[in-house]
């Protein structure tokens, strides 16, 4: 029966869009608690297409009345993860970036001086073990998290970084976001990955920076409070423990030695 199916253009396009859908879907829920929700209703939706290809009416309308009234149940269920989809979608594919050839074909480099005082400040918080958590934005516009801390736009010094983050000033907890070449703000509140695979030495920082790195394509660096490693955060992985030279190399846009961590 299957070889008189006639599949056209259009046909193949319709399910390559779905499968799409479904897998950015899956990235969402994936390490998570709603990842078990989400694989109970998508075999319910299996097993309610086999009971109306069998034509058994009455399980058919049941199902069908709880696929009809079940969306608005849907929506508040999984209400973070449609406004993580929705953030995904306006941060990473909105229009501005897509016309934008300049952003195209480039990322804002980060400047030579700017980077040495990064690596030297997270020198420091690694061997005196002070938390940090440093986000350089690339094209994604991260001027509404960084509306939430205290606006800076300050030159970069590792001075400056070191003095942010230390413990009993008003400004070391939350993150520094620097946006070409300058601090654009600090103590700014990011949104936290709520990942349930994640190892147990990973604290809030982490999270804040899984959490932003998830609808955004900012580069991020942590330094643990408890025990000085240096992390390293992009498009949704992680790197932990790496070098001062590691560093700066990713700062640069050269992730050779990337090794993705889910």
């Amino acid at each position: 029966m299957l070889l008189f199916i006639k599949l056209g253009f259009f046909d193949i396009l319709d399910i390559l869009i779905v499968a799409f859908i479904f897998y950015q879907i899956y990235r969402l829920v994936k390490g998570t608690v709603a990842i078990n929700i989400f694989a109970g209703i998508f075999t319910f939706y299996v097993a309610w297409l086999l009971v109306r290809a069998l034509n058994m009416e009455l399980i058919t309308s049941i199902m069908g009345q709880f696929f009809g009234m079940g969306m608005i149940a849907l929506l508040i269920v999984f209400q973070q993860e449609v406004r993580r989809f929705l953030l995904l979608v306006g941060s990473k594919y909105n229009l501005q970036n897509i016309f934008n050839l300049e952003s195209l074909f480039a990322k804002p480099a980060i400047k030579e001086d700017v980077s040495e005082a990064i690596v030297q400040s997270c020198e420091y918080f690694s061997m005196t073990k002070t938390g940090a958590l440093i986000v350089f934005a690339q094209n994604t516009e991260l001027f509404n998290y960084a509306q939430t801390g205290v606006i800076l736009r300050a030159k970069v010094t590792a001075d400056l970084i070191e003095n942010i983050f230390f413990k009993n000033t008003p400004l070391h907890d939350g993150a520094v976001i620097i946006a070409e070449n300058k601090i654009l703000a600090a103590r700014c509140i990011l949104p936290v990955s709520d990942k349930t695979d994640l190892p147990g030495s990973m604290g809030l920082r982490h999270r804040a920076a899984l959490g932003l790195s998830a609808v955004s394509d900012a580069l991020i660096v942590v330094v643990s409070e408890e025990t000085g490693n240096i992390s390293f955060v992009k498009d949704g992985h992680f790197k932990v423990r790496i070098t001062p030279q590691e560093l700066n190399s990713f700062l640069h846009n050269d992730f050779t030695g990337f090794v993705v961590n889910k």
